[in-house]
């Protein structure tokens, strides 16, 4: 799931030619970009995705967003770092078919490849070795 996370400017310094921030997120810290929206002060609320900040909101709203995601149980895993993220991905149930060679998929590829072929026969655009009539 991807999500934009509210999070508190702490800090704003400069690597390079960057503008990065220490933003927390109701107690986890994260340095962030802040290039997008370089009109952030420290104390400022601010959006985040993947580690850019993406617009200024107010106070109420990121708190509000902040328990709303809370409440659904999406908060810790969007804000795990990679280790946490990692665990989880191991202990989550995996795919049946994590090469993508499912029976039923393989099925329905043959059908839309014999779908194909019939279309091709139909339209009378090949001989019968194959090769391109009219010519």
């Amino acid at each position: 799931m991807c999500l934009a996370i509210p999070g508190k400017v702490e800090e704003i310094l400069t690597e390079g030619d960057l503008l990065i921030g220490r933003v927390n997120f109701g107690g986890v810290v994260k340095r962030v970009c802040l290039d997008y929206v370089p009109e952030l002060k420290v104390g400022d609320y601010t959006l985040v995705h993947v580690g850019f900040a993406l617009s200024k909101i107010d106070e109420e709203t990121a708190r509000q967003t902040l328990d709303d995601f809370r409440a659904m149980g999406v908060l810790d895993a969007e804000l795990a770092d990679e280790e946490e993220a990692f665990a989880r991905a191991a202990a989550a149930p995996q795919s049946a078919c994590p090469d993508g060679n499912c029976p039923v998929l393989f099925r329905v590829s043959e059908a839309k490849a014999g779908e194909a072929k019939a279309g091709a026969s139909k339209s009378g655009d090949s001989g019968a070795d194959g090769s391109a009539s009219g010519q």
